[in-house]
């Protein structure tokens, strides 16, 4: 069953950014027990922990009980966690991973991806846990300001990639409780579908057109738009002023759909 009102989990949340502190404010909402951390240390989400009632600690104090564990870090960094940080972690903990890999922008070339290698696949090699995708595919004022209750007829949706039939379902609940509506974006290695670049990433769709998309998706024809056409359309859209919430949200959103009509 997927997580149900009234049912709290107990979730660690490493990296308090645009998307890991709109999660974990909205599930500390909800009446999960949250401990959320980040590289600097305790004290440094001590202000953000106490705003939404959560417990500042250290990554391993973030993942040491948890059921859920959200990975929400610049997508090279999950190299830099200690190697034996889930030792002492439950055999089913649900770990969920939102990043994404743009080499030559903000992140360094990881040739195994760039062979082919689908990028959360890496980060479970990298992590020694199996993992879900989610939460990687929507801007960060749409996650943090357009949800809405179950049942809106226009409720944007997150596709939820993963292995684990019990886990997917606890990953596709936590969604609904964020405000959209949760799709099935296949196993951890059908991840690549919610890429970047693909046609159901950041494009603010509902259910129906985000499955479209993920169907849509076509292997390789991503990364070949991100490394050509969007770095063109982009700087010439934005330059380099960084794109920001709500005044730059639309562009973003057009720029994204045309890469890939539907």
């Amino acid at each position: 069953m997927r997580t149900r009102p009234g049912v709290p989990l107990k979730i660690g949340i490493i990296g308090v950014g645009a998307i890991g502190g709109a999660l974990a404010a909205k599930w500390s909402s909800h009446g999960h027990t949250l401990r959320v951390a980040n590289s600097r240390g305790p004290k440094s989400v001590t202000k953000f922990a106490d705003e939404i009632g959560a417990v500042a600690a250290d990554i391993r104090g973030a993942v040491e009980g948890a059921e859920v564990v959200l990975l929400s870090i610049p997508f090279p960094a999950v190299t830099t966690l200690p190697h034996d940080l889930f030792d002492r972690a439950a055999d089913d903990v649900v770990i969920i991973d939102t990043g994404n890999y743009y080499p030559d922008v903000r992140d360094r070339r990881i040739p195994e991806i760039d062979a082919g290698l689908t990028e959360s696949v890496w980060v479970s090699r990298q992590l020694g846990r199996p993992i879900f995708k989610a939460f990687n595919s929507i801007l960060s004022h749409s996650l943090a300001d357009l949800g809405k209750p179950e049942g809106s007829p226009d409720r944007l949706a997150i596709p939820v990639a993963g292995d684990d039939a019990r886990g997917k379902q606890i990953v596709m609940g936590l969604v609904s409780q964020t405000g959209f509506d949760p799709v099935d974006g296949g196993s951890l290695e059908e991840s690549w579908r919610q890429q970047p670049l693909t046609p159901a990433y950041c494009c603010d769709y509902g259910e129906a057109k985000t499955q479209e998309g993920i169907r849509a998706a076509i292997r390789g024809k991503a990364e070949m738009i991100r490394d050509t056409v969007w770095h063109e359309e982009y700087g010439r859209l934005f330059g380099d002023k960084p794109v920001a919430g709500a005044d730059r949200h639309a562009e973003v959103i057009a720029l994204n759909r045309s890469f890939n009509p539907l």
